[in-house]
């Protein structure tokens, strides 16, 4: 697979509505899903989490776990799907951690090297697992990691620039992936604050990595890995999308999450991104505080019309 980008996948965020949107401005970026527990899947689970489109490929499926042969049949079962698996070794949340799952697998790489050996040995399509520096300051294994996940099959890798104790405060330390330069002969992309195209390119320049993949980044601006692609095979850059454009394409995003959910559910899903949309807006933190009280999706882009109503006048 011949991946500059990747979007990076967010639970509760990457949904097939949000999966396409940023499809719809990328060509090449690798998508990748919500995190998938191996269990649910196995176990015959109902999740929206596993909706997909033909128009998402390259399309990477992202599994969660701890127990080798489980997550093997999950893997199996997404093969015929999936343009790569990969393997959530770096998720933070209390809930995943105390199930010994996600970041918690840094704490135990001879399982997690298990792990990748099972699904080898069950897949055709690429293998790559995404993680942190470590659990904590004094507990930086990202490279032994990287190096024991390459020795178990691991085709690729990416690794996000902070601790598991760090959560997402503070900023991610590109210098430390920079690390792996040389240390490993697969492929490694760099994660973490990447929120414009002059961020990835800094970002690639610091850790020399092969990639990078960005998370909440395109959260309000689906339009981000299209500009980055554009620009590495130009060296042009398009214009970034004004306030107009980004409450445009916001409309968009409850349209798809009012039809895929219904409107109640749909309109509060929505919740979580007003934020990023309208950052840039006077008085945004005032305008969000209303939005997220909102159940209808009438009201909403009410709203969303007053706010670029307002801007524009300010702008006059």
């Amino acid at each position: 697979m011949d991946i500059k980008l990747i979007q990076a996948p967010l639970a509760g965020i990457s949904d097939i509505v949000y999966r396409k949107l940023v499809r719809r401005y990328s060509k090449e970026t690798l998508l990748t899903t919500e995190m998938i527990s191996s269990e649910a899947l196995v176990n015959n689970q109902k999740t929206l989490i596993i909706e997909y489109d033909k128009c998402e490929y390259p399309l990477s499926f992202q599994l969660s776990g701890h127990k080798p042969h489980i997550m093997a049949k999950a893997a199996k079962f997404l093969n015929q799907r999936a343009s790569s698996i990969d393997l959530n070794f770096g998720c933070p949340v209390n809930k995943v951690v105390k199930g010994t799952d996600g970041a918690a697998m840094m704490r135990n790489p001879k399982l997690a090297s298990e792990i990748v050996k099972a699904i080898k040995d069950v897949i055709s399509v690429p293998l790559s697992a995404k993680f942190r520096l470590g659990w904590s300051q004094d507990e930086m294994n990202f490279i032994e990691f990287a190096k024991i996940l390459e020795g178990a099959g691991v085709d690729f890798i990416t690794v996000h620039g902070r601790t598991r104790s760090q959560m997402y405060s503070g900023s991610a330390d590109w210098e430390k992936i920079a690390q792996l330069k040389g240390e490993i002969k697969i492929p490694y992309f760099a994660n973490g604050d990447i929120k414009t195209l002059d961020d990835a390119l800094k970002c690639l320049e610091i850790t020399g990595a092969n990639g990078i993949s960005i998370g909440r980044g395109l959260m309000g601006d689906p339009k981000l890995a299209g500009r980055i692609e554009y620009f590495l095979k130009t060296g042009e850059k398009l214009k970034t999308p004004d306030l107009a454009e980004k409450i445009e394409i916001l409309k968009d995003h409850i349209k798809g999450e009012v039809e895929l959910r219904g409107e109640k559910n749909g309109i509060k899903f929505m919740r979580k991104f007003y934020n990023f949309y309208i950052s840039s807006v006077k008085d945004a933190s005032k305008y969000r505080q209303c939005l997220v009280r909102l159940e209808s999706q009438k009201e909403v882009l009410g709203v969303l019309d007053e706010i670029l109503s307002l801007h524009l006048a300010n702008q006059r």
